[in-house]
């Protein structure tokens, strides 16, 4: 049988590049390479797409980009090529379907998707308007509570916008509360303010990442996280609980669990957990997600569920959330990589 041919596409002009390299590691040493032809496609931290040829732990280690292993493409907007051009030769390789293994801005939010369309170009994951929506985390929140979903109150700003001012639009808020940039992941930018003596830093912090950043209330409760697979029919993997020490989830415990417990299933009952799963297909579909990806919620202490986020790449080593919760229920990686290829080739943009 003839390979499907795969670019599996990592690194990027974000601040999530190192992670989308460990995804990208994990997802290359399990896909089922009798079944594909893989082309691994690295975006450098600048912004350059580069065909690399090299060893998959280089990715991991971030020394992939070197002139022996890497020759500089760019992806073909005529729909004939239906592929990738190798800058220095102009061969052109044809790509049956891409695999974006990126996280955050320049990847997870719309941009690449788009391109991927343009070039007629099928891929996994969420279309480019879908993914637009989830990583704007204003205009998401808009959409969902619009559908009669509960999600923070939340105050969207610019950077041209005087302090000041910022706090007499917040005054309502009761402290703590969250201040975050509008299109970022991995909670970069992101601080837990407890008094308004913290608020001038949280604000200049996030104004780093973004020029529009969101102040949104604090949620007592926890976070549930609930992955989904499909298009039309859904798998959906058990619901995980974080259990937290510090402040709140952020990087350092998204990625090395100092304090926070990853809880699987959560330590809720059978018909609060298939809530939670109503709720997150409720909002998938609210914004257009297709093919895969992570909702996530607040549980209040008042037994209530409360919109998060929507992560369209989550992140996809083999110990990550989304693969995890789908384990549960019985998908091994390889195959939750199947089937989202198999989503991508039958998705019509």
């Amino acid at each position: 049988m003839k390979k499907i041919k795969v670019a599996c596409i990592f690194g990027g002009c974000s601040s999530e590049y190192n992670i989308s390299l460990l995804s990208a590691g994990a997802v290359l040493e399990n896909i089922n390479q009798e079944k594909y032809d893989i082309f691994m496609i690295g975006i450098t931290k600048d912004g350059n797409f580069y065909l690399y040829k090299g060893n998959i732990d280089k990715i991991e280690n971030d020394t992939w980009f070197n002139q022996k292993d890497c020759q500089k493409i760019t992806f073909s907007s005529n729909r004939d090529d239906h592929g990738i051009i190798i800058i220095n030769t102009q061969e052109i390789i044809k790509i049956d379907i891409a695999m974006p293994i990126l996280h955050g801005q320049n990847g997870e939010d719309g941009r690449l998707q788009g391109l991927l369309e343009l070039a007629e170009i099928p891929y996994t994951g969420c279309g480019m308007v879908s993914s637009g929506l989830c990583m704007n985390k204003y205009l998401s929140h808009e959409l969902v509570r619009n559908n009669n979903i509960l999600t923070p109150q939340n105050y969207l700003f610019n950077k041209n916008i005087s302090i000041e001012n910022i706090k007499k639009e917040i005054k309502n808020l009761t402290y703590p509360i969250f201040v975050k940039p509008l299109r970022a992941g991995s909670s970069f930018g992101i601080t837990k303010v407890s008094n308004i003596n913290k608020l001038n830093e949280a604000i200049k912090l996030s104004f780093t990442f973004d020029d529009y950043i969101i102040i949104e209330e604090g949620i007592d409760g926890f976070e549930v996280g609930c992955a989904i697979l499909g298009n039309d029919n859904f798998v959906v993997g058990e619901v995980d609980e974080i259990e937290l020490q510090n402040a709140y989830f952020d990087y350092e415990e998204k990625y090395h669990s100092k304090t926070s417990k990853i809880i699987l299933p959560a330590r809720l009952n059978k018909d609060v957990r298939e809530e939670i799963k109503k709720t997150g297909i409720q909002i998938y579909k609210i914004l257009g997600c297709h093919g895969f990806a992570r909702v996530d919620m607040f549980y209040t202490k008042d037994q209530k569920i409360v919109f998060n986020e929507v992560n369209t790449i989550p992140g996809f080593t083999s110990h990550s959330r989304f693969p995890s919760m789908l384990k549960n229920v019985g998908y091994n990686f390889k195959e939750i990589i199947d089937e989202l290829i198999c989503l991508g080739l039958k998705d019509k943009r």
